[in-house]
């Protein structure tokens, strides 16, 4: 009994691998099935941003009137104007806040469409290997056709079909030299994303983008083992640098705090500056014990680029169920606990977090 077998294209197909069409008809039904659903996804998220862009003009022109009422009213002579003076202001203040959350949302949308055309463009690129698997499968058995009937009607649609078969192969060909090129451009649109969310001093994410990429790294946990540890940090003593030594000292000192931690992470770990003195960052696959030996390393290494300088770490283990904001507040709950016991002059003993 016969069986079909999708043709290998590391050697010469024969009579057992010529009908291979149902296979590879049903494989490009699929992919192109998926890559409907991801241009439907997309167009979904180009929707999404453009009511997103409308409410950023809805909130920036609320602050213009807002700015421009308060503007000519001048300094408030009495208790209306003082009324009017306040109320222009809560407006504004509400416009600048919109716009920043909007600014987050249309950030995080971005980076959807950006994984979506990735998706799509892996499709289109197995899609063209099915593409083109089917048209070596009809080469070899145009092949064998012809040393049967090599001259003829049948002969001459096959070299047509095979001209044909050549264009589209040259026109795969471009395709995916477009696509390639896409792909460099969205690195560069990814970069600039990335850059336009970060903080100045240090080159962390700023807490906006940072608190969705904290959230991406633990769905990918929840994805993988279901391993992740969030670490909370407090860079010691910053203020009483910067009363002592003036606040270009501090600064260096928290350029130094993020170059050391930096240096212990992996490519994709994400770390955030998440207030003035405090950073998060979080290690996906890794056990708490891995994590707070890499914090010793750590200050180890900040003890010699700044001799007297430390930092506190507080940590919290992903659990079922936890969202980022119970890590967080587990997080900065364990480092609190850790400030008061050095405040008390105490070693901090390891803890479950």
């Amino acid at each position: 009994m016969s069986r079909k077998m999708p043709v290998d294209s590391s050697r010469d197909a024969g009579p057992a691998d010529v009908d291979v069409d149902p296979v590879l008809s049903d494989s490009d039904q699929a992919l192109s099935d998926s890559d409907r659903m991801l241009t439907e996804a997309d167009y979904g998220a180009a929707v999404r941003d453009q009511a997103l862009a409308s409410a950023d003009q809805v909130a920036s022109d609320r602050d213009q009137v807002a700015a421009d009422r308060e503007l000519s009213a001048g300094p408030p002579a009495d208790s209306d104007e003082l009324r009017a003076h306040s109320i222009a202001r809560a407006d504004r203040d509400a416009g600048t806040a919109q716009r920043a959350a909007t600014a987050l949302l249309r950030a995080q949308t971005a980076q959807e469409r950006l994984e979506l055309a990735d998706q799509r463009d892996e499709a289109s690129r197995l899609r063209d290997l099915a593409a083109a698997a089917r048209d070596r499968a009809a080469d070899t058995r145009d092949r064998l056709c012809g040393e049967t009937e090599p001259t003829g009607p049948a002969a001459d649609a096959r070299a047509q079909a095979a001209a044909d078969r050549a264009r589209a192969a040259a026109d795969r060909e471009r395709a995916a030299a477009d696509r390639e090129q896409a792909a460099i451009d969205r690195r560069h649109v990814r970069d600039a994303l990335s850059e336009a969310h970060l903080d100045e001093l240090t080159g962390t994410y700023r807490r906006g983008l940072g608190t969705l990429e904290l959230q991406r790294e633990i769905n990918r946990a929840r994805h993988a083992d279901g391993r992740l540890v969030l670490a909370f940090v407090d860079v010691d003593g910053l203020k009483a640098v910067n009363d002592r030594y003036g606040h270009a000292e501090g600064d260096a000192l928290l350029i130094d705090v993020a170059a050391t931690i930096r240096s212990k992470l992996r490519s994709y770990d994400p770390f955030v500056r998440f207030g003035g003195d405090e950073f998060v960052c979080a290690f996906s696959e890794f056990e708490l014990e891995q994590v707070r030996a890499r914090f010793d390393d750590i200050q180890a290494a900040l003890g010699r680029t700044r001799p007297g300088s430390s930092i506190s770490v507080g940590f919290a283990v992903l659990r079922p169920g936890d969202t980022l904001q119970d890590l967080l507040t587990r997080g900065d709950a364990d480092l609190y606990r850790l400030k008061r016991l050095k405040n008390q002059g105490s070693t901090s003993p390891r803890r479950m977090a």
